[in-house]
C-alpha cells in the first residue's frame, strides 16, 4: 500500500518539516501521496507536487479546513486513510495534536518520533528522555507515525507529481478558532535554523537575554532557549528547546549559561557541532559539546559578539 505524509503549511507556504518526512516516506519502499488540507491552498499543492519522489499529492479545500484545526484535520485524514498503510506526519505541535486523533480513531497504536526506518513495519524511536533508542515493530494494518524531521535530510524540489482534488469534510462542530496570534520573526525558523544560539538560566533576566541577539545577528542564527530560562521569563515559550519544547539538530549549536539538564540535551545532542560556554566546569552540558569555554558568558558574549562584527566590517 502507499504511503501518505500529511502536509504542515501556513496557508501560503509549505512547512519545511514536510520536506524531511517525506524522505522519511522513501525509506519504505513504496508510493509516496501528501494530502495537503486547507483553504485557498491550491499554490501550497502545487510546491508539495514540487518534492522529489512524491508521486501524488491529494488536495482537499473547503471552510472547515481553513483554520488547520486538529479535529478537521484528522477528520480529513480519516476519510483518504483507507487507502494508505503509513501514515505520516512530523513530529511537530500540530502533528502530535492531529496523530493521535487518527491512530485512536483507527484503533492503533501510535509510534512517535520515529528516528530511523529498518523496514515496513520496524522503527526506531528515543525513550527515556532519548538516552536510549528503541526499535520496535508495529503488527497494526496501518501505521501512524510521527517522525522527528531532523533525523532525515530534506528531500529536493525538483519532482513533478500530478495533483488530484479530493471532497473535503464537513465541520465536525468539535471546536473553533477563537483567537490566534502568530509570531513574526526576521530571524531563521528555529528549527530548520542552520545555527542556533541558544540561552538558559546562567544568565539570569530577560535583559540580559539580549545579549544573544547580537551574537545570533552576526551569525545569521536562530534563538533558542532552555526551559529553564522560558519558565523564569527570559524568553518566549516558542523558543523553547527539548523534551518538552522544540527538537533542534542545527550545523552550530551554541549553548550559553545552560547546565545541560538530560530534558533539554534531548533536544539538541543531535547538533552536527556544539559549543558550550559555562563558568561551571561540571555543567553536564560540556559532556556532549564538541568544544568547550568554561568562562564567564558576561565576558565572553560581548566579546565574541565584537570579533564577529569586526571581522564582518573588514570582510573576513
Amino acid at each position: 500500500m502507499s504511503v501518505l505524509v500529511i502536509a504542515e503549511h501556513d496557508g501560503a507556504r509549505l512547512h519545511v518539516s514536510t520536506l524531511h518526512v517525506t524522505a522519511a516516506a522513501q525509506r519504505l519502499n513504496a508510493e509516496v501521496h501528501i494530502l495537503v488540507a486547507g483553504q485557498g491552498v491550491r499554490n501550497v499543492a502545487e510546491q508539495a507536487a514540487r518534492l522529489e519522489g512524491v508521486s501524488q499529492v491529494l488536495l482537499a479545500e473547503g471552510a472547515a479546513l481553513a483554520d488547520g484545526l486538529s479535529e478537521n484535520l484528522a477528520a480529513q485524514v480519516l476519510a483518504v486513510a483507507i487507502d494508505y498503510g503509513h501514515l505520516l506526519f512530523a513530529a511537530t505541535a500540530t502533528g502530535k495534536s492531529v496523530a493521535p486523533r487518527v491512530a485512536a480513531a483507527l484503533d492503533v497504536a501510535q509510534i512517535s518520533d520515529v528516528l530511523a526506518i529498518d523496514g515496513p513495519d520496524i522503527f526506531q524511536r528515543p525513550i527515556y528522555a532519548g538516552n536510549a533508542i528503541a526499535t520496535v515493530q508495529s503488527q497494526d494494518p496501518r501505521k501512524v507515525m510521527t517522525i522527528r524531521s531532523t533525523a532525515f535530510p530534506a528531500v529536493a524540489e525538483t519532482g513533478d507529481a500530478k495533483i488530484l482534488d479530493v471532497p473535503a469534510i464537513e465541520d465536525t462542530g468539535l471546536s473553533s478558532l477563537i483567537e490566534q496570534n502568530v509570531s513574526v520573526s526576521e530571524r531563521p525558523e528555529l528549527a530548520a535554523a542552520r545555527i542556533v544560539v541558544s540561552g538558559g538560566r546562567g544568565l539570569g533576566s530577560a535583559d540580559n537575554f539580549q545579549m544573544l541577539h547580537g551574537l545570533a545577528d552576526q551569525l545569521g542564527a536562530a534563538l533558542g532557549a532552555s526551559r529553564a530560562a522560558v519558565d523564569a521569563g527570559y524568553a518566549p515559550n516558542e523558543w523553547q528547546i527539548g523534551q518538552t519544547g522544540k527538537v533542534v539538530a542545527p550545523d552550530l549549536y551554541f549553548a550559553i549559561g545552560i547546565s545541560g539538564a538530560i530534558q533539554h540535551l534531548a533536544g539538541m545532542k543531535d547538533s552536527k557541532v556544539i559549543v558550550a560556554i559555562n563558568k561551571d566546569p561540571e555543567a553536564p552540558v560540556f559532556g556532549v559539546a564538541d568544544y568547550g569555554l568554561e568562562a564567564d558568558l558576561f565576558d565572553t558574549v560581548p566579546a565574541l559578539t565584537e570579533h564577529l562584527a569586526s571581522a564582518g566590517a573588514d570582510g573576513d
